[in-house]
């Protein structure tokens, strides 16, 4: 779920791209060095992962520590919300503490454009990785107060953090390899299975203390991984120094530098730039279904699912593993699939469609699960396979998504387009907060809820199916290139 976008969440190609723009125009770092030369001499490094850069290492190890915090946090916030007071918990109602979620994860996506701007503007992204990893820890450990506005200012940080470290440590992975660097690809592989680990691992951990022993402590444990992961990007600094450095003065007089002649949109441009629109339009639609997993569905296994295998009996919070469990298992699977098929692969359009029958399945699955709670705890197996069919979803379309928004917007406009599938993506999590408080204990109201999810989903799967041949002319002159399965 990265969507990550999700939580894909998020942008390998678009992040990679601005990174790779930036040693083109010449950027020059707080050392004075060109960002160009300095990407070349850490690609030199073989002594990482794998025979990757030392650094990449390092970018590893921060990423997979932030993951685990977020998820490890995400995987309690509404259960915790929902308690009872005398459980330690706040004790908000469904509607209130998804509409919080809701707003909390939308809010999370939405600074990751204002992240990049600093980033590229004024701090760097080695400075913004570094203060978004502190920003996040000091949210984790408000969360783990006892006091209300600790919570809320504990969100805050978090959201705040998330922005500066989440696109700007992609960026800087980008920077490790040259141009022609046949590492490249399998260096971002590598990050965002570590990406995939931290999240799997998170829930497994933090779950359990904070259902089991106590929630504060489970927020506190998310806020020692991140800390984790700063201690270890600050001993291996001598790693980054080539990579991600402030711009200086000069670098950013070369970025505001415009043509004599204004620039406008070409016929082809703009017949690109609607699929761009239309596609944010309904990954908005998926997102609003998926992101169910912290919200309704985590609802679901906490009070309406059994949470016993063999006779071993776990927190319900370790069903927020099951999306990464299988991410790391059938992701190769894709990515192999995707360059077998080369050039006769479907297009992203129809990967979308694709994308968003899956995720309604999933939504009809659970639907059908809701009507036999009447009988008590459901088999887990259940939502296992709605996890199972929306991680199918998520590899069909978080993936292409970012990547087919930078090979289809014209280069002026690639910073703007990826603002606008960001603000999507953000609605998508909000909305998908918004619909969860329509969650009721009874199998009525929840066949309602998730049985409507599924009916919009499998709508706009339909539309984007008539759609088709209208974004097949309008891109007609694109060249497919295979793409990531790997997703944030």
């Amino acid at each position: 779920m990265r969507s990550t976008a999700d939580r894909p969440q998020p942008g390998t190609r678009s992040l990679e791209q601005r990174g790779q723009r930036e040693r083109d125009e010449g950027l020059r770092s707080d050392n004075g060095k060109p960002e160009h030369a300095q990407g070349l001499l850490v690609s030199g490094n073989r002594k990482g992962i794998g025979g990757h850069p030392a650094a990449l290492t390092t970018l590893f190890l921060t990423e997979m520590w932030e993951r685990f915090s977020y998820y490890g946090m995400r995987a309690l916030l509404v259960l915790y919300m929902v308690a009872p007071i005398a459980g330690g918990g706040l004790g908000f109602d469904v509607a209130k503490a998804t509409r919080i979620y809701g707003i909390y994860t939308g809010a999370v996506y939405l600074t990751n454009i204002f992240g990049g701007l600093l980033a590229d503007n004024f701090l760097g992204a080695r400075l913004a990785v570094l203060l978004g990893g502190i920003v996040i820890a000091c949210g984790h450990f408000s969360l783990a107060l006892q006091a209300l506005p600790s919570f809320y200012a504990g969100l805050f940080l978090i959201v705040v953090g998330t922005g500066l470290l989440k696109p700007n440590i992609s960026v800087m992975v980008g920077k490790l390899y040259g141009e022609d660097d046949p590492r490249r690809d399998s260096g971002f592989s590598i990050f965002y299975m570590g990406i995939n680990l931290g999240a799997m691992i998170a829930p497994l951990i933090c779950g359990y203390i904070g259902q089991r022993i106590n929630w504060h402590l489970g927020f506190a444990v998310a806020g020692i991984g991140m800390t984790l992961g700063l201690i270890q990007f600050v001993a291996h600094r001598q790693r980054l120094i080539h990579v991600g450095g402030r711009p200086t003065k000069g670098a950013t007089t070369l970025v505001v530098e415009t043509p004599s002649k204004p620039q406008t949109l070409t016929r082809d441009d703009k017949r690109r730039l609607v699929v761009v629109v239309l596609l944010c339009f309904f990954s908005l639609l998926f997102w609003m279904a998926f992101e169910q997993a912290g919200s309704s569905f985590n609802l679901f296994a906490a009070r309406h699912t059994r949470t016993e295998f063999l006779g071993f009996t776990f927190p319900s919070s370790w069903f927020q593993s099951v999306n990464s469990v299988f991410i790391l298992a059938l992701a190769p699977i894709f990515s192999w699939l995707w360059l077998r098929l080369g050039r006769r692969q479907p297009a992203s359009p129809v990967k979308f469609t694709v994308g968003l029958v899956f995720v309604s399945a999933g939504m009809f699955v659970i639907a059908i699960a809701s009507l036999f709670i009447g009988g008590g705890r459901v088999s887990p197996l259940w939502l296992v396979a709605v996890y199972f069919i929306h991680t199918l979803g998520e590899l069909c379309l978080s993936p292409v998504g970012l990547s087919t928004v930078t090979k289809l917007s014209p280069l002026r406009m690639v910073g703007l387009m990826m603002g606008v599938w960001f603000l999507a993506t953000a609605i998508g999590n909000y909305l998908a907060g918004t619909a969860a408080g329509f969650y009721q204990d009874n199998s009525n109201a929840l066949f309602r809820l998730f049985g409507v999810l599924g009916l919009i989903t499998i709508v706009g799967a339909g539309l984007l199916f008539l759609l088709l041949p209208l974004t097949r002319r309008l891109t007609e002159h694109d060249e497919r290139k295979p793409e990531s399965s790997l997703v944030v």
